[in-house]
């Protein structure tokens, strides 16, 4: 699937976990406040049937632990802040997200750990399908022996 055209490489280099991208949100900004879009075929490059979103994370919590067979998801911090670690079985990045005009695109059979929390963040996930259990691999090893087939 092809990204949109303003989603853009981050400073992972080579094999460094594949599969992901971030991407600047366009925002309009005026005395009366900010307004970030998200758009299908620009921003998103996926059609978007799930969204939801995680606030309420207490120090030292962690989400995530795991990957997904064939999902497609932006993930944005809305407000606040995170971590979040992926790994594509070849290589490992690490991004901070802490804008709510930045998203994390992220493609099929990345795995991703959240951690750092700041007690005020939001969360939003912008998925490509509705939730399906069969579709996440949470075991570490399950996802590496799925990699290599």
């Amino acid at each position: 699937m092809p990204y949109p055209p303003n989603v853009r490489a981050d400073g992972c280099h080579g094999t460094a976990a594949a599969g992901h991208r971030l991407t600047d949100l366009r925002r309009f900004s005026d005395t009366r406040g900010s307004l970030a879009v998200i758009e299908l075929g620009r921003e998103v490059g996926f059609p978007v049937r799930r969204v939801y979103y995680m606030y309420g994370a207490g120090a030292g919590s962690a989400r995530g632990a795991h990957a997904h067979r064939e999902l497609h998801q932006l993930i944005v911090a809305m407000q606040g802040s995170f971590q979040i670690s992926l790994d594509n079985g070849r290589g490992r990045c690490v991004h901070r997200l802490d804008q709510p005009t930045r998203g994390l695109y992220l493609g099929p059979m990345v795995w991703r750990d959240m951690s750092d929390f700041s007690a005020d963040s939001i969360c939003l996930v912008l998925a490509s399908e509705c939730y399906d259990n069969a579709d996440y691999i949470r075991d570490y090893d399950c996802f590496l022996q799925e990699l290599r087939g």
